[in-house]
């Protein structure tokens, strides 16, 4: 599962998710990507479940890139405790996805298995994304 190593403070607040993403927009590693639609967060897990539908279908041939990394402690008290006593324990890690993320990469493959390999992670995760193409600005929509 994917967590940082160390961080500085256990627990963070949970921000926003306003505006479109600026970076990781474009697709600069592989031929095909994912690009997110909606502002969500991502768990470990989901990354990890999107990461395996993706490679499993590659047959391990081709080359696959995360362009997203969970650095985000989610909290939670524990149930049916009373209000008060603080904030809870870090129970989960997310990353900050923003729309136009390009979240996936993959390369070495041809168009069809990448997008159905694509289809079958975009099924793994909680938000609406596309297909894009490297150099092309058409994109399908799964």
């Amino acid at each position: 599962m994917l967590m940082p190593r160390r961080i500085k403070y256990r627990k963070q607040q949970r921000g926003r998710m306003k505006g479109k993403s600026t970076r990781g927009n474009k697709i600069v590693f592989g031929e095909f990507g994912l690009k997110a639609m909606e502002p969500a967060w991502i768990t470990a897990q989901q990354i990890e479940a999107a990461r395996v539908a993706i490679t499993r279908h590659m047959k391990r041939i081709g080359k696959v890139w995360i362009n997203i990394f969970p650095h985000k402690p989610v909290t939670k008290r524990p149930p049916e405790t009373r209000m008060g006593k603080g904030k809870g324990n870090p129970e989960f890690w997310v990353a900050v996805v923003k729309p136009g993320r390009v979240m996936f990469e993959v390369s070495g493959v041809s168009e069809e298995i990448a997008y159905r390999a694509m289809q079958l992670a975009a099924r793994k995760l909680p938000i609406r994304v596309r297909f894009v193409v490297r150099g092309q600005e058409g994109s399908r929509v799964l």
